[in-house]
């Protein structure tokens, strides 16, 4: 595979995934094109043209040394100036893959988070006013990654001649929906059997022998999950913190995350909403893991590095 295969692949299994199923992604897609048609000449040339094609703007193409059958990848849950100095020490690495957005990719990480509004929705939320409270959130965390140094990771990689990719929400996607699928078929009744059933996933039981596994960060082992909603695995990053006295309205009972701030916590807790966090890294390294067991079964050798933990379901 050549890197906008790996890239391409990468993408559709995000959207297979996506919550919102393929009909949403290409309705999505499709107002994007109209708004684009409608632009000036001026704005056409100021335009994003990957979000026509492409609905996850935090999973981008940064860099491409050499356009090379692509044998050997070094990925990390977070890559940076280190990381690409890792892989020119250990030589013969063809691709570096992140997970978490670099360059443009981090620029516009604010932009697939309009996925959570879709989710909320499914979930019982009123789409009004998921949209309402998310677009706060979305506004903040667009002006927090503005001062970021985007480039920094991006012109190393170039420096050092090295083809570098990332994956965020695709393989975030993964994850949510392998989670609500193992959830869903099991119908844990209490937080503790909730606790169990992630814990015999193996990304979260690696995760357990290091103390950065599963933790019940609102409610108790005996209380009852009541409606478990997923809708944090996914869409960029946290909802805001006034969201979870609606989707306590909404019938929810239990949020599953990956991480979560204190004011949010906070919120969850007043409204009655259980909270179980199921690990940032451990949840990151089993989305990027099912991602990366097609490239393995194309005979493309992974090397692990910062942060991932690497589990093979590859037969």
């Amino acid at each position: 595979m050549k890197i906008n295969e790996i890239y391409n692949l990468a993408i559709s299994k995000g959207i297979e995934a996506d919550f919102r199923g393929k009909g949403g992604i290409e309705k999505l897609l499709k107002r994007k094109r109209g708004k684009y048609e409608k632009l000036s000449g001026k704005e056409k040339e100021e335009f994003d043209i990957e979000s026509l094609e492409n609905p996850y703007l935090d999973s981008r193409i940064y860099h491409i040394a050499e356009d090379k059958e692509i044998k050997r990848v070094l990925v990390g849950i977070d890559i940076e100036p280190a990381e690409i100095l890792m892989a020119k020490e250990i030589g013969g690495i063809d691709l570096v893959i992140a997970h978490h957005p670099l360059g443009k990719g981090l620029a516009h990480l604010a932009d697939v988070m309009d996925l959570q509004c879709d989710v909320l929705s499914q979930y019982g939320v009123p789409i009004n006013i998921a949209e309402g409270l998310m677009r706060e959130r979305i506004e903040e965390v667009a002006r927090g990654v503005n001062a970021v140094n985007h480039q920094r990771t991006v012109d190393a990689a170039k420096l050092l001649g090295l083809n570098l990719i990332n994956s965020h929400t695709p393989c975030d996607n993964l994850a949510a929906r392998f989670i609500k699928e193992k959830v869903e078929k099991e119908n844990p009744e209490r937080l503790g059997d909730l606790m169990d059933l992630l814990k015999e996933i193996p990304e979260y039981k690696e995760a357990m022998k290091i103390g950065a596994g599963p933790k019940i960060f609102v409610g108790s082992e005996e209380n009852h999950c009541g409606k478990i909603s997923i809708a944090e695995i996914t869409g960029g990053t946290e909802p805001s913190p006034k969201i979870y006295e609606k989707m306590a309205q909404a019938g929810i009972g239990t949020v599953v995350g990956m991480h979560m701030r204190e004011e949010a916590r906070k919120e969850a807790e007043a409204a009655n909403i259980r909270v179980v966090i199921a690990g940032h890294m451990s949840s990151d390294s089993l989305g990027v893991n099912l991602f990366l067991d097609e490239l393995e079964q194309k005979g493309i050798e992974i090397i692990p590095c910062s942060g991932l933990i690497r589990v093979s379901r590859a037969k």
